[in-house]
């Protein structure tokens, strides 16, 4: 008989059918373990699928603080300017109102004119409540992004997209201003 035609060393019979005792043909067996690895392996597939959506929607969700809407960087455009928002050094953001109205600058100066322009027809942005957000000048990648409460961030002289020329860092360095200097200095400027 040739190796493909044994028959079952535990019951002496032909591979043509399963012995009752359940032992399989000899060229049978690779062909269902095969089957059974295919099988097992769908079905991993399968069950992993969900644990993999979730470690996926945790990483995309990045390190935004609590309440802040997610920057989609190079689709974003600021609500002041319509710029995209492509460099995050210099990004900022403001959500409140009854609505939890949710506005995006690509500059801190759009943000700050934005304020002044917007008062009267905005009148949340005025309230404590109204939460605020600014990237981080040393900020190491769009990953790992710092945001500042622009109020108690320090400003230091940098070129932005804008022109308004100020970028938010957490201490205060050399030559650096306060929100309120800063907010005085570019409106100053003007644009």
């Amino acid at each position: 008989m040739s190796d493909t035609h044994r028959k079952c060393h535990v019951c002496d019979q032909g591979d043509t059918a399963l012995p009752p005792h359940g032992c399989l043909p000899s060229h049978a067996a690779p062909v269902l373990a095969r089957r059974d690895f295919l099988v097992r392996l769908g079905a991993g597939a399968l069950l992993l699928t969900p644990f993999a959506t979730l470690l996926s929607g945790c990483g995309s969700r990045g390190n935004w603080p609590e309440g802040m809407a997610e920057i989609k960087w190079d689709r974003d455009t600021c609500i002041r300017c319509s710029m995209a928002i492509s460099d995050r050094r210099f990004a900022a953001e403001m959500r409140g109102g009854e609505k939890d109205t949710v506005f995006k600058f690509d500059d801190i100066g759009c943000l700050i004119f934005w304020m002044k322009e917007q008062a009267e027809k905005y009148p949340w942005m005025a309230d404590p409540a109204t939460r605020s957000w600014v990237a981080d000048f040393t900020s190491k990648s769009r990953e790992e992004m710092i945001w500042l409460d622009p109020t108690q961030a320090f400003y230091v002289s940098r070129t932005s997209p804008m022109g308004y020329n100020f970028a938010a860092v957490s201490a205060p360095l050399a030559g650096a201003m306060t929100f309120e200097d800063m907010r005085q200095h570019t409106l100053a400027k003007g644009r």
